[in-house]
C-alpha cells in the first residue's frame, strides 16, 4: 500500500477532532470549577468512575481533605460533588483515549510500513507533545491541592497552550500529506502570517491567564474598562513591582488581553488587504477569507463574554472561537509556506 495514504490522513484528522473535543471539555471543566474534584491520578483504574454509593462516598471523603472543599465548597452535598466530578473525569478519560488513538494506529502504520521517514519523525514529535500535555495537566492540578484552592494560571496557560500547539502541529502534518507538491512562496507575505500566528499564540496564552485568574469577572464594559478608562488605574497598582501587573494582576492581564485582541484583528486585516495584490490559489483565497470571518466572530465573542460576565456557554464558545481562529491561521500559513 502507498505510504502516507488516506488512512494516515484520516487518523491525523481524528486526532485533531479529539483534541478539539478535549479542549471544549477542558473549558467546561475550568468554567464550572470542576478541575480539582479528583485529587489523585490513577492511569488505568482512574478511567472507571465510582460505581456505587460506597465508592462515591470514599471519593467525596478524599475531596474533603483538600483546600477547595475546606475553603470554598464545604457546603457541598454528595450530588454537588458528583456534578463537578463528572467533568474532570470526562476530561481525563478523553485524554487517555487520545493517547490510545495516537499510539496504536501509529504502531500499526509503522509495522505495515505505511509512513515515510519524514512523517515518522513528525509523528514522534506529536507523541512527545501528547506526553507533555498529559504531564502538564497533572502538574496544573497539583498546584491547587496544597494551600490555595485554585490552579496556577501559569500552569493552566502551559496546559492549554500545549493543547493548541499539539492540535496545530497535527493539523499541519495532515496538510503536508494532503498537499505534497511544493510551490514557490512569497517569503515576505509568509513572514507576515507567521508574525500574525505568533501574536495569536500570545493572545491564547493571555486568554488562559484571564481564565486562570478569573479576570473576566471585572471591568465588564466595552470598549473601555471601568469608569470609561481605556487603561484603568487598577492595571498598575494590584501587584508590586509594576511589571507583575501584566502577568499576575487581574486588571493588568485583562488589559493585555483586550489590547492584543485589537492587534490580532489589525494584523489579520493587513494580511487580507495585502493578499488583494497577490495572485492567489483557491485554497489561499479561502484560507484568508476564513481568517477574516473567524477573527470577526472571535472578537465579538470576546466582547460579549466580558459584557455578560463570562457565562459558561459563552466562555466555552470564546475558547472554541480561538481554536477555529488558530485552525484558519495554521491552514493559511501552510498554504503560503509549502
Amino acid at each position: 500500500m502507498k505510504k502516507d495514504n488516506k488512512r494516515v490522513i484520516y487518523w491525523l484528522f481524528t486526532g485533531c477532532l479529539l483534541i478539539f473535543i478535549m479542549v471544549v471539555v477542558g473549558g467546561i471543566t475550568r468554567l464550572t470549577h470542576s478541575g480539582l474534584s479528583i485529587s489523585n491520578y490513577k492511569l488505568i483504574s482512574g478511567t472507571i468512575p465510582p460505581m456505587n454509593e460506597t465508592e462515591w462516598l470514599a471519593a467525596f471523603e478524599l475531596y474533603k481533605q483538600y483546600p477547595e472543599y475546606q475553603k470554598l465548597n464545604n457546603h457541598f452535598s454528595l450530588q454537588d460533588f458528583k456534578d463537578i466530578y463528572f467533568w474532570e473525569w470526562l476530561h481525563r478519560v478523553i485524554g487517555r483515549f487520545i493517547g490510545l488513538v495516537f499510539l496504536i494506529p501509529f504502531l500499526y502504520f509503522l509495522v505495515k510500513k505505511q509512513l515515510t521517514k519524514p512523517t515518522i519523525k513528525k509523528c514522534l514529535i506529536l507523541l512527545f507533545l501528547g506526553s507533555i500535555q498529559g504531564f502538564l495537566g497533572w502538574y496544573m492540578v497539583k498546584s491547587g491541592l496544597v494551600d490555595n484552592p485554585d490552579v496556577s494560571h501559569y500552569r493552566l496557560a502551559a496546559h492549554l497552550t500545549t493543547a493548541f500547539i499539539t492540535f496545530a502541529y497535527t493539523f499541519w502534518v495532515a496538510l503536508d500529506l494532503i498537499f505534497p507538491i511544493k510551490k514557490q512562496i512569497i517569503k515576505q507575505f509568509r513572514n507576515l502570517i507567521r508574525f500574525g500566528l505568533a501574536v495569536l499564540m500570545l493572545q491564547i496564552i493571555y486568554g488562559a491567564f484571564v481564565a486562570g485568574l478569573d479576570a473576566g469577572f471585572i471591568h465588564n464594559h466595552w470598549p473601555m474598562m471601568s469608569e470609561g478608562e481605556f487603561m484603568h488605574e487598577t492595571v498598575l497598582i494590584e501587584q508590586n513591582p509594576i511589571y507583575k501587573n501584566f502577568f499576575e494582576g487581574k486588571s493588568g492581564v485583562q488589559f493585555v488581553h483586550r489590547t492584543l485582541a485589537y492587534l490580532v484583528a489589525i494584523l489579520i486585516l493587513i494580511i487580507w488587504k495585502k493578499s488583494k495584490n497577490l495572485n492567489l490559489t483557491i485554497f489561499q483565497f479561502k484560507g484568508i477569507n476564513t481568517l477574516l470571518i473567524m477573527v470577526g466572530i472571535q472578537f465579538a465573542l470576546g466582547v460579549f463574554t466580558i459584557l455578560l460576565q463570562v457565562p459558561v456557554w459563552l466562555g466555552v464558545a470564546h475558547q472554541v472561537g480561538a481554536f477555529f481562529l488558530l485552525t484558519a491561521m495554521t491552514f493559511t500559513l501552510h498554504r503560503f509556506s509549502k
